[in-house]
């Protein structure tokens, strides 16, 4: 008899692949993998396009809720989609669809005197939620994505209103969520709420005729992360304080020999070998359960996993890369004769 696959676990992810809802296999107690797990796996080692839901804050007051929807909806130039159905654009639709939502009067109740810590900033009104795609990403599409996302999770809870965004590469919407429901409940976003959002939104694209998948990064192999994504933006905007003086950190290692190991890095190669490690045991479940060639599919892709890298190690490998790309293209040096 084969012994049984068992997928490793770990603290930090739970069940490290959270693509597929793993029972423990022995001896009368196992069970095939379902249709919906494979199509996980298969999205994920195909590389499908990857949703992303970015939490960008929220104000803690009306003013600032004002400037946000002014800032989306370009001054009036652009249309807000509200929970009800409505379209309104213009100057000044802004405060008066926050009036609608009472959001004067929550302001004012959640200012009032309470016990805490003295000077404690206000309670967050709204949410400020982002959703994204890749470049070519139909924007209709997208955006019917997050109108059915938004209904389904939010309708007849928390007031909410939208703007569609495709003035960038990546086509987003942007969802304004009221904090606290018609019932005076507040919603609190966690790491897991946003996990569920991802998984739910990804399925609402595929309704559309989408291509969309939602794993961690961790799972995918990718060891970069979203404070490395600021960083990258701000580089190309040429406004990262953080990316400057890291940079010369780096470059400073580099021309001494070598960069200086991180403290994070043995944790960062223990992640990723629990990854791989995971990944093959799904590869051998697979073949267990005859198809071969899905399990194929996944060995190739923990074994194309790119090294793991930390912060230093990323910024001196752009830094190497960017020297080279100016190696290739500046003209030689003229020399004197």
């Amino acid at each position: 008899m084969k012994s049984p696959v068992r997928l490793p676990r770990s603290n930090e992810f739970g069940m490290l692949l959270d693509i597929v809802s793993y029972a423990r296999r022995g001896p009368g107690h196992g069970r095939a993998l379902s249709s919906a797990e494979r199509a996980q796996i298969a999205r994920t080692v195909d590389r499908v396009p990857e949703v992303m839901i970015k939490v960008s804050g929220g104000g803690s007051s009306v003013g600032a809720v004002v400037a946000h929807l002014r800032y989306i909806d370009r001054r009036g130039a652009l249309e807000i989609e509200t929970d009800d159905g409505q379209r309104i654009q213009g100057e000044g639709v802004e405060r008066a669809m926050l009036d609608d939502w009472r959001l004067p009067q929550q302001e004012k109740r959640d200012r009032s005197p309470y016990s805490g810590v003295p000077g404690r900033k206000g309670a967050k009104l709204v949410h400020n939620i982002v959703f994204s795609m890749p470049a070519g990403t139909p924007s209709d599409k997208l955006l019917a994505a997050v109108r059915q996302f938004a209904q389904q999770t939010f309708s007849d809870q928390h007031r909410y209103a939208m703007v569609m965004h495709t003035d960038q590469r990546h086509p987003h919407v942007h969802l304004v969520v009221k904090a606290v429901s018609e019932l005076g409940v507040r919603l609190n976003i966690r790491r897991a709420t946003l996990r569920e959002w991802r998984h739910d939104f990804a399925a609402t694209l595929r309704e559309q005729g989408v291509p969309a998948n939602a794993t961690e990064r961790a799972v995918r192999g990718e060891s970069r992360g979203q404070k490395l994504d600021g960083i990258y933006r701000a580089m190309r905007r040429g406004a990262s304080t953080h990316y400057e003086e890291q940079t010369l950190v780096v470059a400073r290692e580099l021309r001494e020999g070598s960069v200086r190991t991180e403290a994070g890095k043995s944790k960062l190669m223990a992640t990723r070998r629990s990854v791989q490690r995971a990944w093959r045991a799904v590869a051998g479940l697979l073949a267990l359960e005859g198809d071969a060639d899905l399990a194929s599919q996944v060995r190739r892709f923990a074994d194309a996993m790119l090294p793991a890298l930390t912060e230093k190690e990323w910024v001196a490998d752009q830094l190497i890369r960017h020297a080279r790309r100016r190696a290739a293209t500046d003209p030689p040096p003229v020399r004197a004769r």
